[in-house]
């Protein structure tokens, strides 16, 4: 390796999957996705045209709106991606504000598809629904029982009248949130209806099998018809919730199956990670005579806690064990699913472990993703990471917790750190960016609820800054 290589990636911490020559190429953004993002977050060439010899980017904002008002593009108002340009350098970097501080690890931090709601999901059973346009009151209090260990995931459903949340149990449960009732005990002031993801499986003679099953990521389809869920029986699952039946159980994996997720708004292709090191690629189309995933994404060296994905059925990035979050294309996905000739560290335990240095600069010798993002800490729990809004940022970051108590913003292209967002005292299993406004809330093991922002909030006087 190069000294300006090594020096590329010890400084800007996104380790380059193809050599190359050129500085472009060296970071990356020589691939598709790069135009892509610029196409969704670069303002308008009449708009960006700049005096001989200075910098391009980023173009004042004030520069923007008198040309604007010129009509240099011909339009008379900002495209989508000039909005991002403006909105996309203000990071939601202030405070943190204290939005609430519980007895319990925070597991779950995720916003409403609007931004109106915030879910919160604790380990102590207990789950607390925020109205965030209404001064993020409480507006559902929802007490779960007979839980094993804890809350593992909750999703609201796109029309924002249901939640359904998993825990170490082949039950998920379903509460109606547009009720009337604030406090919401299961069973006791409202029903949580069960819905059983083990139905199709014979355990007669396998007891012990039923007592470890567990969900560890559930998710709604984007019509709201579905479900998706990881299990611990290395399987993805989709319950029907119309027909109130499972409609398909995959096994995928050779070992527990932490995340899972749809592609796009289709739901025809789902993504999933596991512990055996892979993400997997599942076009549900291909299934009738098929029972083998359309293919596989090798280049975690452990295993894979969290995926997410880019919404257009081509990109996802996944957070690894391996200290690392990787960004992929499906179009560079491997049908031999056999390819993992990498054996994991069976001696190292993420849970209680520190990673160890000897293996933090190996790279898989088939690793096929198209960038790899170091600096957080994937530790004791499953880190998870998200590409930014579309509308406000045109996806042009990504972010992460970390198992220091921080939450890392990366730049997608050229991966350089762009922010560390410093307050928690454990582990920041989650976070969630506001999909319109620069505004991100992180929940973390030590039960506080913190709200970052662009606008200094030390300066509202009404707001409990920590």
């Amino acid at each position: 390796m190069s000294r300006s290589r090594k020096f590329l990636i010890d400084c800007v911490g996104v380790t380059p999957n193809e050599p190359s020559s050129s500085h472009d190429e060296v970071l990356g953004l020589d691939h598709d996705i790069a135009q892509l993002t610029r196409l969704k977050s670069e303002p308008h060439k009449l708009l960006s045209r700049i005096s001989p010899g200075k910098s391009r980017f980023p173009i004042s904002p004030v520069d923007m709106l008198a040309r604007r008002e010129a009509n240099f593009s011909g339009r008379s108002r900002f495209s989508s991606a000039d909005g991002c340009h403006v909105l996309n350098r203000y990071l939601p970097v202030n405070g943190p504000s204290l939005i609430d501080k519980m007895d319990s690890a925070g597991y779950v931090s995720q916003f409403s598809g609007d931004g109106s709601l915030f879910v919160g999901g604790f380990q102590e059973s207990h789950i607390r629904i925020y109205n965030v346009d209404n001064g993020w009151k409480v507006q559902k209090d929802i007490r779960a029982k007979s839980l094993r260990w804890t809350i593992t995931d909750a999703s609201l459903s796109p029309d924002q009248r249901f939640l359904v949340y998993s825990s170490m149990s082949p039950i998920v449960h379903i509460v109606n949130i547009g009720s009337a009732t604030t406090e919401s005990v299961a069973n006791v002031t409202e029903i949580h209806e069960g819905l059983d993801f083990s139905a199709d499986y014979d355990y007669e003679d396998d007891e012990y099998y039923y007592d470890a099953f567990g969900i560890f990521s559930v998710k709604f389809s984007t019509d709201g018809r579905e479900l998706v869920a990881a299990s611990s029986d290395a399987s993805i699952y989709v319950y029907d919730l119309g027909a109130n039946r499972l409609s398909m159980r995959f096994p995928a994996h050779m070992c527990d199956v932490n995340t899972v997720c749809f592609a796009d708004e289709s739901g025809h292709i789902i993504y999933s990670g596991s512990d055996d090191g892979l993400c997997k690629v599942l076009d549900r189309r291909c299934l009738v005579n098929n029972e083998q995933a359309s293919g596989v994404l090798v280049g975690h060296l452990e295993g894979v806690t969290f995926i997410d994905s880019r919404g257009d059925g081509r990109y996802l990035i996944s957070n690894g064990k391996d200290q690392t979050t990787k960004l992929w294309d499906i179009r560079k996905m491997s049908s031999n699913l056999a390819q993992n000739p990498h054996k994991r560290n069976s001696r190292w335990d993420y849970r209680w472990m520190e990673y160890p240095d000897r293996l933090r600069n190996v790279r898989h010798p088939n690793d096929i993703s198209l960038a790899t993002y170091k600096g957080h800490s994937v530790l004791k729990t499953l880190i998870r990471c998200y590409f930014s809004p579309a509308y406000s940022t045109g996806q042009k970051y990504i972010y992460t917790g970390s198992a220091d108590g921080s939450v890392y913003i990366y730049d997608l292209l050229s991966g350089a750190q762009v922010a560390k967002l410093d307050y928690h005292e454990a582990p920041v299993r989650d976070c969630n960016w506001h999909p319109n406004y620069p505004s991100l809330v992180s929940s973390s093991w030590d039960g506080a609820v913190a709200k970052w922002d662009f606008i200094d909030n030390s300066l509202d006087q009404s707001s409990e800054t920590v």
